[in-house]
């Protein structure tokens, strides 16, 4: 252990970045097999140390990294998968039905952006403010498919709803 770790002394944005970005790039390319991507997701790492206020907490900075690392590597996943499932879907629609590429880029921002508003709903919630929003389904009728009660379903609602509002106040949308 270093004697800076020992001594839980704050560390820098500077400091932080200079002892340990080689490192945590090693460390993304082994596991991703793909320096190009290690590179990026150690940048996104950094850049999410860089908004948040935690270095001064910082006990075991590689482990801190690793665990930033790793959720900056599940969204790139998730976003490759649902960028994936977006132009699979465009395939199929015939070419006079077709989005324009800027339309298309459009689109599949705003698809990212829904999904990271929903990714803080437990799975009843999601579903529930899916199904009654997106599929205009009645709450008797979202109760029915999830087997719970309606009073269950105004509360998965209101409580997505609630997320929802406040991840666009953070996020100034």
């Amino acid at each position: 252990m270093s004697e800076r770790a020992a001594t839980a002394a704050p560390f820098t944005l500077e400091s932080l970045y200079g002892a340990h970005h080689g490192w945590l790039k090693s460390w993304l390319t082994r596991k991703l097999r793909s320096a190009f991507d290690a590179d990026d997701i150690a940048q996104d790492t950094f850049l999410r140390v860089m908004g948040s206020d935690t270095l001064s907490t910082i006990r075991d900075p590689r482990s801190f990294l690793c665990t930033i690392a790793r959720r900056v590597m599940v969204d790139l996943f998730r976003r490759h998968a649902l960028e994936k499932a977006y132009l699979e879907m465009l395939a199929r629609l015939p070419e006079a039905l077709a989005p324009s590429p800027e339309e298309r880029e459009s689109q599949l921002q705003t698809l990212q952006l829904i999904d990271a508003m929903l990714d803080g709903l437990s799975g009843k919630t999601r579903q529930a403010f899916l199904l009654s929003q997106l599929e205009g389904l009645t709450y008797e009728v979202v109760a029915r498919q999830l087997g719970v009660s309606i009073s269950s379903v105004k509360k998965y609602v209101a409580r997505a709803v609630e997320h929802c509002l406040l991840f666009r106040l953070e996020h100034g949308l």
